[in-house]
């Protein structure tokens, strides 16, 4: 989506306020001995509440109003009620959503309670190369060297990236062109950054892995040699100086 009115850009930030109002709050509501669908029910009440609809249901049927991923699931974990969340773990909450019309999506991960296994400087990993990765896009920038900045900072925090999951265009649906914003240099993409354009960025920093394989429930995916994943997410309107970040009220960065 390109914005060219303010009436689109305050609809672009209903509907990411929205989901990052719902991204926090489950974050904040999150605590041992709940299963990860009471914090998706939770998460599904606050979205109805604040007018929206949940995206990976109204898209693709997804089995839940959010996507909850913990430990070993890099990304789309099925809500469910047998998953209970213990002290320590790592937990990624993916939301999305349509508003008025307005699609936005954010997500973060995070460890529960104390960090006992030590996952959190993976996670502190992850939020500060979207950061960094965010302060250099504009218009012109192209899409690959952003993919460059966030492997290149991966590897010196010790870390690889997941390379087929990708930051998407967004706005008007859920996914849109540009459909790939890589975690790494693809040299095939000679595409740039588009001033006014809505774009979801986002990180998928892991220990071990480069690729996410899809698990036999069809959802789940998981690193193919192990290991964890961070993952961060903002939805940006892209500028001709820093980007105007849509989501921050997510506060994955406080």
């Amino acid at each position: 989506m390109s914005i060219t009115t303010e009436d689109e850009k305050i609809g672009m930030q209903q509907a990411s306020d929205a989901v990052a109002i719902t991204l926090r709050r489950m974050r904040e509501y999150a605590k041992p001995g709940i299963s990860t669908k009471e914090l998706d029910e939770y998460g599904g009440e606050l979205l109805a509440q604040l007018g929206a609809r949940s995206a990976p249901l109204l898209t693709y049927n997804f089995p839940g109003h959010t996507c909850i991923s913990v430990n070993e699931e890099a990304a789309h974990g099925i809500p469910s009620a047998d998953k209970i969340l213990k002290e320590g773990d790592l937990v990624n909450i993916d939301v999305s959503a349509e508003l008025n019309g307005y699609w936005a999506d954010n997500g973060g991960s995070f460890v529960l309670g104390q960090d006992i296994h030590g996952y959190g400087k993976l996670v502190e990993a992850s939020k500060e190369i979207l950061k960094k990765a965010i302060k250099n896009i504009k218009g012109g920038v192209r899409i690959s060297e952003i993919g460059r900045l966030i492997e290149t900072e991966a590897k010196k925090a010790g870390y690889t990236v997941i390379k087929n999951l990708t930051g998407h265009g967004v706005g008007r649906s859920l996914h849109e062109e540009p459909h790939e914003v890589a975690n790494f240099c693809d040299r095939y993409n000679t595409a740039r950054f588009k001033k006014n354009s809505v774009v979801a960025i986002e990180t998928f920093i892991s220990t071990r892995s480069t690729i996410a394989d899809t698990q036999a429930d069809g959802w789940t995916l998981i690193g193919n040699k192990g290991g964890f994943v961070a993952q961060h997410e903002h939805t940006i309107m892209v500028t001709g100086g820093e980007p105007v970040i849509f989501t921050a009220q997510n506060g994955i960065w406080d």
